[in-house]
């Protein structure tokens, strides 16, 4: 039997939130959230937030989401959300 060749998880994940009354859909990859922490620098946070919900976001939510990423802070705290949805629980426990 002839092992499998090397398959990227692409560990795809459709999320949905609520924002002030306006139901928004998601569909949210590994390549999103890895471009998403890889664009974050200590200087600039809400761009990289403002372009990662534009990209997972489904075509029907865009304009809602458009019109919330307007707003002060409003960005920062969806992306939020999404990546706390997104990211799996993971036990870590650290030996000494």
């Amino acid at each position: 039997m002839t092992p499998e060749p090397h398959k990227e998880r692409t560990m795809e994940k459709k999320i949905s939130l609520t924002v002030n009354d306006n139901e928004l859909h998601f569909n949210v990859s590994l390549a999103d959230y890895n471009k998403y922490i890889n664009e974050l620098t200590p200087s600039n946070k809400v761009a990289p937030a403002r372009n990662f919900l534009m990209r997972c976001v489904d075509v029907e939510s865009r304009e809602a989401l458009r019109d919330l990423v307007d707003q002060p802070g409003v960005g920062l705290q969806i992306a939020s959300a999404l990546m706390e949805e997104y990211m799996p629980e993971v036990n870590i426990t650290v030996g000494k």
